[in-house]
């Protein structure tokens, strides 16, 4: 008996595909079906595309210069390799300013919160402004970028 799979006979493939089917009511609609099948190769496959993408940097931030930064900042630790912050919101907005400045970008939250798939950043830069560690960071951030 499979212990995993208790509903598997002896020899049947466990990375069989899991179809749901989901049925739901709301308001004048009815009976509407959803099928999903979560084929287990087919998710594995998925994983993988994901996990090999490459992000796409917005114009502003691929330039010659916006490259030298991202690789000063990589380089302090406060990104990943995929440009996604390693770092806490509030600071991650006080980068993105930092680099918006240097960058001339006028729109930075709505360029950096598309990258780092976050909103209203522009609060998270607020609320860094009233922390200690704040100030201490943007030196950093100065500095690194001399």
């Amino acid at each position: 008996m499979n212990h995993l799979y208790p509903n598997l006979k002896d020899g049947e493939d466990s990375n069989r595909p899991i179809n749901i089917n989901i049925s739901f009511n709301k308001g004048a609609i009815s009976g509407n079906n959803i099928n999903i099948n979560l084929s287990p190769d087919l998710l594995s496959q998925r994983n993988n595309e994901m996990l090999s993408e490459e992000p796409t940097l917005p114009e502003e931030l691929c330039t010659e210069e916006a490259m030298a930064l991202w690789s000063k900042v990589q380089e302090a630790g406060y990104i990943n390799e995929n440009y996604q912050p390693k770092i806490s919101r509030t600071l991650s907005a006080i980068l993105a300013d930092e680099m918006a400045v240097r960058l001339n970008i006028l729109d930075k939250w709505k360029t950096f919160e598309g990258l780092w798939n976050r909103r209203n950043m522009y609060r998270d830069y607020y609320k860094a402004l009233n922390q200690e560690q704040t100030l201490k960071f943007q030196e950093d951030i100065k500095h690194i970028f001399k």
